[in-house]
């Protein structure tokens, strides 16, 4: 597999919370090669593999969604207002270009600086926020509707060494690495189910629905956490593009697992990072663990820059370990036999 070419082609797909269909599209193709894969009500995607009349059954889990807009009013002039669907953030939208699910592409209103007189110098509210698609209100209605969504119109780039840049890496790397892992995974005692879920950046539904109706028995969370990156200090400070995916240490998840994905790190001589967390890790891992009368959960995140942009920056090496590590953990019969 070409993972470069996978976590590309799964970024430039549009998929915004609520509307994952295309991103769906893109990691079905790559999973039905190696396993069974079903879709839920709700957009989830559910791919099976291992011995799936087992006792036992491992999740994964990583989220299909990205952060985007949502389309609130079209105005007499054909401006176009959004809000934010997820946690973007607002100060990457000035001069931005955007595109709609059809392909309809237009630039966020900015105040030219001649016009300024300095004074509101700050990143536009998104209450304020207009888009321009370059047409009168009669032609936007034609192509566009109140409720369709638009995310950041860029393409993934390569940057030197094995890093690329592109925006919807957070968390469609995080898919890559499962599809990547459903090819390593190689066990007949255990069922393994893939959850690519939707909304975790709105609501974190599809994770609460996927887990429930899984019924699993541990589970991996596999998302993005923080890089170290001009300014950032602290623990953060000391986390390294290529030095392996972060295990997280939380109260939340089970410190068994934990201690489990660490261990067979170092048999395997796989790099990894330690992330520790005190309290709720913010990602599906928190919904997974409270799932019926609770399952065992872990976190594995992979180091990214600039979460929440369109640049968001990453490691491919820290994409192939994450699956190296998730399908050694698999392989080896997970922290809990029987």
């Amino acid at each position: 597999m070409n993972l470069e070419q996978l976590i590309f082609e799964l970024c430039a797909v549009h998929g915004v919370s609520g509307s994952e269909g295309p991103a769906l599209n893109t990691a079905k193709k790559y999973l039905e090669q190696t396993a069974e894969v079903s879709v839920e009500n709700n957009g989830n995607l559910i791919a099976v593999l291992g011995n799936k009349g087992a006792d036992k059954t491992i999740l994964l889990d990583a989220h299909l969604d990205r952060i985007g807009f949502i389309i609130t009013d079209i105005d007499d002039e054909g401006f176009v207002k959004v809000d934010r669907l997820g946690g973007v953030d607002i100060r990457t939208l000035q001069d931005s270009v955007l595109v709609s699910e059809n392909g309809l592409k237009g630039t966020v209103c900015c105040l030219p600086p001649h016009l300024s007189d300095g004074s509101g110098d700050k990143a536009t509210p998104i209450d304020k926020t207009w888009v321009d698609f370059g047409m009168m209100k009669e032609q936007v209605e034609k192509q566009l509707k109140i409720g369709d969504t638009l995310t950041f119109s860029t393409q993934p780039r390569k940057l030197l060494g094995d890093k690329i840049t592109a925006s919807a890496l957070d968390d469609r790397c995080g898919v890559a690495a499962l599809i990547r892992a459903a090819e390593l995974i190689d066990t007949d005692e255990y069922k393994v189910v893939i959850l690519l879920s939707t909304q975790e950046e709105t609501y974190g539904t599809g994770a609460k629905t996927g887990a429930f109706s899984v019924g699993s028995d541990e589970a991996i969370a596999v998302d993005v956490s923080f890089a170290s990156q001009p300014d950032v200090t602290g623990q953060y400070g000391k986390i390294e593009l290529g030095k392996g995916p972060m295990i997280c240490i939380s109260s939340v998840l089970s410190r068994e697992m934990s201690n489990k994905l660490i261990s067979v790190a170092k048999e395997r001589d796989i790099p990894y990072q330690l992330e520790p967390i005190a309290g709720a890790t913010g990602t599906n891992g928190d919904h997974i663990a409270v799932t019926k009368s609770g399952v065992r959960t872990a976190v594995v995140s992979i180091p990214q820059r600039y979460m929440h942009t369109p640049v968001e920056v990453i490691s491919i090496s820290d994409v192939e370990n994450t699956a190296h590590l998730i399908a050694a953990y698999i392989n080896c019969g997970g922290a809990f036999h029987g």
